[in-house]
């Protein structure tokens, strides 16, 4: 599938078709649908007749092999944690360990293997790998000695939200293609014709990224993110311990299982608040929150910029921990107390203005 706003990058894969690089970065923030780029691309490599626009025809047989998650030569190299969504809670009854978050050296060594062999009825193959910048070290070295050396018509199409965490002799390996931020009036566009509620707000709080609104609005999200700004809105007169301990609890639920609410995520959300927060004392726009103006403007008048920056480096250092808290409940209320304690001294604002 090819988003409107990829529409022009799609032109460039039709003008290029016939000197494609054998290794293609694809980087943008997240949520703006990179990895359905990526499938189309290689869904496009593996048909044997495309249809007019350039998109795989899906009636071909290896179209159908893909579509049934069955083509010799189309590889998917994703973190273990990934892959799990394709199996039954049944098959999972049995696990003991957490699925790996990380693409490990061993799914590597297994790709080094299957690239020995040649590809079905001598085609091109098909590599993604995504996203790209969950390596360790040593897995990226042992990619980097395929992308050095590549086999015959082979494809590779790394994906990532995080150039910069790639190692440079990847990325010098690589063309890059840059996926900006979709225009808003496309993206708005697009939510409308997803039936998607509340499409400004989410995607000003997603930073501008459809395919992430549309994840909060139909997962569950957008109800969790209501609650957050009703809670945090509320803090300065509410015990930041009690506050706590009602995370807590909540992070431990099934509504926020369900949705994919975990501490992470609620960090990210308060750095947002925060910064928005910052920008009002600033004289700034509001970026992620704009439908709590008034409330953020009510807070504003009570903090001091120098507070205000102080609470938000104290967030930004909390998110770099926020994966593996020694204590949930304990970083929860370190982390609050430490937003509260802004407002304790009410001094007046100091730069910027309104």
């Amino acid at each position: 599938m090819i988003f409107e706003w990829h529409k022009p990058l799609w032109q460039r894969v039709l003008d290029n078709s016939g000197r494609m690089h054998h290794a293609l970065l694809l980087n943008g923030p997240a949520g703006g649908g990179k990895r359905a780029f990526a499938e189309a691309l290689a869904a496009r490599t593996l048909c044997v007749q495309p249809d007019a626009d350039g998109q795989a025809c899906g009636r071909c047989e290896d179209c159908q092999w893909r579509l049934a998650g069955s083509h010799p030569d189309f590889m998917r190299i994703i973190p273990e944690a990934d892959q799990n969504d394709t199996e039954s809670s049944s098959e999972k009854t049995g696990e003991t360990k957490a699925a790996s978050r990380q693409i490990v050296i061993d799914q590597i060594r297994d790709l080094q293997q299957s690239l020995t062999t040649g590809g079905h009825r001598g085609g091109q193959r098909v590599v993604i790998v995504d996203p790209a910048e969950a390596m360790n070290p040593y897995t990226a070295n042992a990619l980097l000695k395929l992308l050095e050396e590549p086999t015959t018509s082979t494809l590779f199409l790394l994906i990532t939200s995080t150039p910069k965490r790639l190692l440079p002799t990847i990325r010098s390996r690589c063309q890059s293609w840059a996926f900006p931020r979709p225009p808003a009036d496309a993206a708005v566009r697009w939510l409308d014709a997803q039936q998607i509620a509340e499409a400004p707000a989410l995607l000003a709080f997603a930073g501008g990224m459809p395919l992430a609104a549309a994840a909060l609005a139909t997962g569950g999200g957008a109800a969790a993110l209501r609650r957050f700004t009703a809670d945090i809105a509320g803090l300065p007169g509410k015990s930041a311990l009690r506050l706590a301990g009602e995370w807590d609890a909540w992070l431990k639920s099934k509504e926020a299982q369900g949705c994919g609410l975990d501490m992470p995520t609620l960090t990210l959300w308060l750095q947002r608040w925060v910064g928005d927060l910052a920008s009002v004392c600033l004289g700034g726009p509001l970026r992620f929150f704009p439908d709590s103006r008034g409330v953020l403007q009510s807070l504003a008048e009570r903090l001091a910029v120098d507070r205000v920056l102080g609470c938000y480096n104290d967030v930004t250092q909390s998110r770099r921990v926020a994966q593996h808290p020694l204590n949930a409940r304990l970083f929860l209320e370190d982390m609050l107390l430490r937003y509260a304690r802004a407002f304790s001294t009410g001094g007046a604002r100091t730069g910027g203005g309104r």
